[in-house]
């Protein structure tokens, strides 16, 4: 698939320029040392959770495939290099046929996670795994932490659809980005089209406040919007005095008043009045939405007004607060010499300061106990044992540099949903506290 088959543009003619300048680096000196083809295991995880979370939610598989499957080295990008004596000519001829020909396996999209997880391994040559690491967890962290923020609000809502509306507050493409996770993770509409054309996700809107101060009457702006959308429009009903928009609104709709929004004000207090005005004149199924700086706490307050959806902008884009998962790309093995049969060597960064890692190919299980509930994260190396190896977490999404693993956005979305539901009651409690699973560690093996 070409980068212009997208449906967006980049400002480079490819995927292969999303990354640091010291994975090129490593590669030439990596080419020099005969080290480049050795055989090498790559793992994405966290070390912890953001503080307070109880669970993570992996977002961006579909478009980290997409990312690998267009990380190519064309004329333009090898000019760049070249001019700027980023990495020799050997270095530059090796990269010019670069295609991942390795294996990705991880946890699908939508699925949750815990600190340690090992989400995404990736195999291959030390040189072809090497270079996808920035790329991979750009998209990830920042997906990440769109999804688990979305997750939390969904939650919170309940059966209250969420409209994703924060493009205005984050740069165009990561717009973009942060519709799809927040679908993912629950949401059920977004406002940004690029979205909707890019992935198929709903789309809705209807007007802002500029419409109506463009009119000399908020009568005015109502009988343009609704002779233009119709009846079942949303009209905005805060620009001015909200009890007098609301009559003018049914006056003007009648009883078949889709809905009206409330932006600004003491949602709880506002939304029961209005509720209560859209009754008495006789516009019992108009339906109120509510925007206006909401989080997970603004929407949980809300659970008992009488409020039918929520649009939520700056808080989802920016992560509630964490706008990125901490991930990390992390060589674990590496094999003992460049014979493709020699075995896998566990490897693994020793440091102070929380910064270790754990060395081996490793595979994730989730166990539940008697009432099917999870109770743990267990991560291990070696063979699986028989008691979790109907519960493996990791599929594979490139075999043989071949994406396999691709799927609808809706299948991640309701993946998401259902694994949420399978955790203990206490992980979408919006306290603050500690991961809701344990993560276990195992070695049954080598780990190769």
């Amino acid at each position: 698939m070409a980068v212009a088959d997208l449906g967006l543009p980049v400002d480079v003619p490819s995927t292969a320029l999303f990354t640091d300048q010291y994975e090129l680096t490593m590669l030439q000196a990596a080419l020099k040392a005969g080290t480049a083809e050795r055989r090498s295991v790559f793992e994405v995880f966290t070390r912890r959770l953001p503080e307070g979370r109880r669970y993570g939610v992996l977002a961006g598989v579909g478009r980290v495939l997409d990312a690998v499957e267009n990380f190519r080295f064309d004329a333009g990008v090898l000019g760049f290099l070249r001019e700027h004596g980023i990495v020799d000519e050997e270095t530059l001829q090796w990269l010019a046929g670069y295609r991942f020909s390795g294996d990705v396996w991880g946890y699908p999209e939508g699925e949750v996670y815990f600190p340690g997880s090992p989400l995404m391994r990736v195999e291959g040559s030390f040189a072809e795994c090497v270079l996808l690491e920035t790329v991979i967890l750009s998209i990830l962290n920042h997906d990440s932490a769109i999804a688990a923020a979305a997750s939390r609000m969904s939650s919170a809502a309940g059966d209250r659809p969420l409209i994703e509306m924060g493009a205005r507050r984050t740069h165009e493409l990561s717009a973009v980005a942060a519709a799809r996770a927040a679908y993912v993770g629950g949401f059920t509409s977004t406002s940004d089209l690029a979205a909707g054309f890019r992935y198929h996700i709903p789309t809705v809107g209807t007007s802002a406040h500029a419409f109506t101060l463009l009119h000399d009457r908020e009568r005015d702006a109502f009988q343009a919007q609704v002779d233009s959308l119709g009846r079942g429009t949303t009209l905005l009903v805060d620009t001015y005095d909200v009890a007098e928009a609301v009559r003018t609104a049914v006056e003007i709709a009648g009883p078949e008043l889709g809905a009206v929004r409330i932006d600004s004000g003491d949602l709880l207090l506002v939304a029961h009045r209005v509720r209560q005005q859209l009754d008495e004149l006789g516009a019992r199924n108009t339906k109120i939405i509510v925007t206006s700086d909401l989080d997970e706490y603004a929407i949980a307050s809300l659970a008992a007004a009488p409020v039918d959806a929520y649009g939520v902008g700056t808080q989802l884009v920016t992560g509630s607060g964490h706008p990125t998962a901490s991930m990390v790309y992390k060589l674990v093995a590496r094999a003992e010499s460049l014979d493709p049969k020699a075995p896998l060597v566990p490897v693994a960064k020793r440091s102070t300061g929380g910064k270790t890692s754990v060395g081996g190919r490793k595979w994730a299980a989730r166990r539940l106990d008697e009432y099917g509930v999870a109770e743990a994260e267990v991560v291990g190396t070696g063979p699986v044992p028989t008691a979790l190896a109907d519960r493996q977490l990791l599929v594979q999404l490139v075999k043989g540099g071949e994406v396999v693993g691709r799927e609808p956005l809706d299948v991640a979305r309701d993946r998401h949903a259902a694994a949420r539901a399978g955790l203990p009651m206490s992980a979408t409690q919006l306290s603050r506290g500690e991961p809701v699973l344990p993560t276990e560690y195992v070695q049954t093996g080598s780990g190769s």
